[in-house]
């Protein structure tokens, strides 16, 4: 099946991109492989130089089916996959900045990121100017004559704070100015940032890309004059393609994604009025929330949320806060997100906006039953009293 504007996302996960002449196997091989032989060194310059196979840093056909298929989902013109999302991430930032350039980045933005912008890019020459982001007009007054991207997360992973991405990218195109978000939360099955003018896309692709936690990769999505740029300098020099295996991996992630999608707003929805209703908790952070004060920007830019979800406990103590996570019986203590399984994160965060830190906790509501994941955080709140 080729690529189609009129099919949807579950047929395009299913097919896109496939070719029955493995002997007719319906699960694409595994080709483990470090490079690829030719015929003749004619045979050869003609795939170097028209981007076919020829060594399996550059590309492979278990990663370019992955590739096809997300680039589609993102209705992006290119999808290229990593070893992991922060190669995505710093692969599209290194495109649009060179020594003199400045950056624009929303404070909410991936901890890695911030340090990546914060403490390596600066050896280089390029700085970086951190605002909320939850106003438009904060982006735009940060900007300078040298500024080249605007970097943001939308919404945001951990307080789940959106952007105006139709009003930012407006912005920077009328300047000239390139942007790049990170759309892990959101997924492309709920959000699909290039269509509200969005140049750049990143994905950490080990959360609900992959879906399983047993691959660690990251997606970069954009247009093919960019793309082309980035495979040949921050793609293949710095070597961060995705090997064969894994991507064959995400490929089965992928059959699934639109379900398990679907499973996780459910999730999510019901999980955060069950938090809501608790008086242990002070106030609870979701991106479909229909309290969370930019709803209408939720609704206007996303047709759907995942299960991630962060609450203030009432008790604003350290000690309890670290009491109640290890009281957890089926979420586990663990970074990342996105699998299969439940898991719980104590934070201490003081984004720009908030007058002090506050004590909160981060929970990924995986696939297990709704009902005992409730009655796992009941039993955690009753041991802390």
């Amino acid at each position: 099946m080729s690529a189609n504007d009129s099919h949807k996302p579950d047929t395009i996960l299913q097919h896109l991109g496939e070719d029955t002449h493995w002997a007719g196997a319906v699960t694409p091989p595994i080709f483990q492989t470090s490079l690829f032989v030719h015929e003749s060194i004619d045979q050869y310059l003609s795939a170097h130089e028209e981007g076919r196979y020829t060594y399996s840093r550059c590309g492979n056909p278990n990663l370019d089916l992955a590739q096809v298929k997300l680039a589609a989902l993102e209705k992006a013109e290119e999808g290229q996959l990593y070893n992991s999302g922060m190669s995505a991430i710093t692969a599209a930032i290194m495109s649009e900045t060179k020594a003199g350039a400045h950056v624009v980045c929303v404070d909410t933005c991936y901890g890695p990121t911030r340090i990546f912008l914060e403490t390596y890019l600066p050896k280089f020459g390029v700085t970086t100017t951190f605002v909320s982001g939850h106003d438009p007009q904060e982006i735009f007054d940060a900007c300078k004559p040298e500024t080249t991207l605007i970097y943001l997360e939308s919404p945001s992973s951990l307080i789940f704070q959106f952007q105006d991405l139709r009003a930012i990218s407006a912005f920077a195109k009328e300047r000239g100015i390139a942007t790049c978000i990170d759309n892990s939360y959101a997924s492309p099955i709920y959000q699909q940032p290039i269509t509200m003018g969005i140049d750049h896309v990143v994905h950490s692709g080990t959360k609900y890309i992959a879906g399983h936690s047993d691959v660690v990769c990251g997606l970069h999505c954009t247009s093919a004059e960019k793309m082309a740029v980035v495979r040949k300098n921050e793609m293949e020099l710095i070597g961060a393609a995705l090997p064969p295996f894994p991507s064959w991996l995400v490929l089965r992630g992928l059959r699934t994604l639109k379900l398990r999608m679907e499973r996780a707003q459910e999730t999510g929805n019901t999980m955060c009025q069950f938090l809501k209703g608790r008086s242990e908790v002070t106030e609870v952070f979701h991106a479909s929330d229909q309290d969370h004060p930019q709803h209408d920007l939720f609704k206007s830019q996303m047709s759907g949320s995942g299960s991630l979800i962060t609450f203030a406990p009432a008790f604003q103590d350290e000690i309890k806060v670290r009491q109640f996570v290890e009281s957890l019986e089926i979420y586990q203590m663990g970074v990342s997100w996105g699998g299969y399984e439940s898991l719980a994160m104590p934070l201490k965060v003081k984004p720009m906006h908030w007058k002090e830190e506050r004590l909160l906790v981060r929970l990924y509501c995986g696939l297990e039953d709704v009902g005992d994941l409730m009655d796992d955080l009941d039993q955690a709140f009753k041991k802390i009293g």
